[in-house]
């Protein structure tokens, strides 16, 4: 099922996964933080639970620029 969209190669891939775990990570956490300190201390499980959901829900959206990052380039030379 083709997206219209061309694939980014894995050079660009990598660089986006580094500023996102360099930079959009710790924004997101900040936030998350935030957020979650607005709430009037909710249970410690409830708590808990919030942080754990918010920590699996940040990296959905970025599921295609991780995926095969920790392989061998695919286009670089055979060793």
């Amino acid at each position: 099922m083709a997206t219209g969209k061309p694939p980014l190669s894995y050079k660009a891939r990598r660089r986006w996964s580094l500023a996102i775990l360099l930079i959009g990570l710790p924004v997101y956490i900040i936030a998350a933080i935030s957020a979650v300190a607005l709430l009037e201390r909710p249970s410690l499980w409830a708590e808990l639970a919030i942080y754990v959901g918010l920590g699996v829900v940040w990296a959905l959206p970025f599921r295609f620029i991780f995926r095969g990052i920790g392989q061998a380039d695919p286009d670089g030379p055979n060793q």
